[in-house]
């Protein structure tokens, strides 16, 4: 199996690809995590993501002074449940011009854990891969830091950590 395929549950290359993780932790706390500013940039590549979080709100997604990885509007926010976004990333030319797309990020408790379900869609069909090759490591970082309180240290998970304090 390739590592792809150990991640991609729905679609893949092209319009639309998911991502669905159990993570064992509470829905108002996963929410908080993937909404503070902080803690996302602690599980995804060092950057962080900065909004007022209400519906037609704006959001960026960068490290200051260093570099703009993406901006895009909150659709739907319905905490701790459903946050809709569109998506433009920033971080080359190759990638700015595939356009916006859209990531919804759902969550279901489960037991005592909660299912993350990850859909990053409306992508072009022969979509940039940088679009969403990313995703794996993200919400692997995601899930170590809320249940560990740890880090993930993989190649490219903390890529702008160091960067924030140049």
């Amino acid at each position: 199996m390739s590592e792809e395929q150990a991640y991609t549950v729905v679609g893949g290359r092209g319009t639309m690809t998911v991502f669905e993780i159990y993570i064992k932790t509470t829905p108002e706390r996963l929410w908080e995590a993937i909404t503070s500013e902080e803690m996302r940039a602690r599980y995804s590549f060092g950057v962080g993501t900065a909004s007022e979080w209400t519906q037609g709100s704006e959001y960026k997604s960068a490290v200051p002074g260093v570099i703009d990885i993406a901006s895009g509007e909150n659709f739907e926010v319905d905490p701790p449940r459903r946050l809709v976004q569109s998506f433009n990333a920033l971080w080359s030319d190759q990638v700015k011009s595939e356009g916006a797309s859209r990531v919804i990020w759902e969550i279901e408790p489960v037991g005592t854990s909660c299912r993350l379900r990850v859909t990053h869609d409306q992508l072009n069909d022969d979509a940039n891969d940088e679009l969403f090759g990313g995703w794996p490591m993200i919400l692997s970082g995601l899930k170590t830091l809320i249940e560990t309180g740890e880090d993930l240290d993989t190649p490219g998970s903390l890529r702008y950590s160091d960067a924030a304090g140049a």
